[in-house]
């Protein structure tokens, strides 16, 4: 047999997998540990994530505490996350780095909205690219006589159930992202 159904179906999960990752990165109006997981700090002549430096939490709704293990590296930690691109504004008390996390404009919402849907897109493109070698699989098979006619309907049925499966997964995870985005 040359399609393999559980194959198919880890490959499309890795596809909804990065989608979940790509939108932990995405800021929505609330604080989360996850907003700091891009942020690398130079410390020890090295560039070394944020998590292997310092310990995050939420506090408040609007604010992270990053507790700093050394506090010779407070500084380079605080330089790490004002210029990571976020947005964000951290004051050291200390080895306690304070984040407030801002409120989202209007336009700034929108805006997350467009980038959450470009990466779900890329999940849907990612799922039918899947499909599509399952489909190509199938053909092959057919074509030189591993399963027959019949097989072929079946199993091409099967893989579809599982796309749409895989792209309704999809599907829910922009809207849960998109109302989470606009909550204010």
């Amino acid at each position: 047999m040359s399609i393999d159904m559980n194959d198919l179906k880890s490959r499309m999960q890795g596809a909804v997998d990065m989608l979940e990752k790509e939108y932990t990165g995405l800021r929505t109006g609330r604080a989360s540990v996850n907003m700091l997981e891009p942020v690398t700090v130079d410390v020890y002549g090295a560039k070394m994530p944020l998590n292997q430096v310092a310990n995050v939490s939420v506090p408040e709704n609007r604010m992270l505490a990053v507790q700093v293990w050394d506090a010779n590296n407070t500084k380079a930690v605080e330089k790490a996350i004002r210029e990571s691109g976020l947005g964000l504004n951290p004051q050291a008390e200390g080895t306690l780095i304070r984040v407030p996390v801002p409120e989202l404009s209007t336009e700034r919402r929108t805006e997350l909205q467009k980038v959450a849907g470009k990466y779900a897109e890329q999940a849907r493109v990612a799922i039918r690219n899947i499909r599509r070698d399952g489909m190509d699989g199938l053909k092959k098979a057919e074509k030189d006589s591993e399963i027959s006619e019949d097989e072929h309907k079946r199993m091409s049925d099967e893989v579809q159930k599982i796309t749409d499966q895989f792209i309704k997964n999809v599907d829910d995870h922009l809207a849960k992202k998109e109302a989470d985005v606009m909550k204010v």
